[in-house]
């Protein structure tokens, strides 16, 4: 597995050998694997709160969203709980009633968890979104962090943009619109290249 992500850290430079350094700095992209079905609902939440908030905002709310089901995550004690507890936590109205849509999408079968791993990213990424309140970059996280697929692509996530434009010197932050394209090239090893952009922020803010 070392030896598959050597390769791949090896193919982002040769393509494009803008992310030369960022490759020696960080190293091989981290190893993926698909998380347990018992996961996926929280894996879900998680993703919807920290949909456009800054991370340490994000986290506060979603520690607050973990307490109001008493440390366990599930469809059942979302619906448990409901919308108001969720939005005193800190989501918005949107997102709480997101997380609680998600939750009945699940027990009714409209989301099918358990079988997320046999379905195309595109199949997850449309079953996800028929949910009001998901979006594609939920959805994208859902699908490069707990499905573990190597080639998912979030053009319009700020960290991967920011990443990109740094990376490349660019004057002003590349658009998403911009960025879709680019990442053709990369076929099949996208995640890396967006886990590549992550880490090129947090290098560049280092030094």
């Amino acid at each position: 597995m070392s030896a598959r992500r050597a390769d791949v850290a090896r193919r982002i430079a040769r393509v494009d050998p803008a992310f030369t350094h960022v490759v020696r700095a960080a190293g091989p992209p981290p190893a993926r694997r698909p998380a347990p079905v018992s996961d996926r609902f929280a894996a879900l939440v998680r993703s919807i709160t920290f949909q456009l908030l800054a991370t340490r905002a994000a986290a506060t709310i979603h520690e607050r969203v973990v307490t109001c089901c008493h440390g366990d995550v599930r469809e059942s004690t979302i619906l448990e709980i409901g919308v108001p507890p969720l939005r005193d936590a800190g989501l918005s109205h949107t997102k709480a009633r997101a997380i609680v849509e998600l939750a009945h999408a699940v027990r009714d079968g409209r989301v099918r968890l358990a079988r997320h791993g046999h379905l195309s990213d595109d199949e997850v990424s449309a079953e996800l979104t028929r949910v009001h309140g998901i979006g594609p970059w939920t959805a994208q996280m859902y699908l490069m962090h707990t499905l573990a697929r190597p080639d998912v692509w979030p053009s319009g996530d700020f960290g991967v943009r920011h990443g990109w434009s740094v990376v490349h010197h660019l004057d002003e932050l590349v658009s998403e619109a911009d960025l879709r394209p680019r990442g053709d090239p990369f076929d099949g090893v996208r995640s890396s290249v967006a886990w590549y952009c992550w880490r090129a922020v947090d290098l560049d803010r280092a030094e």
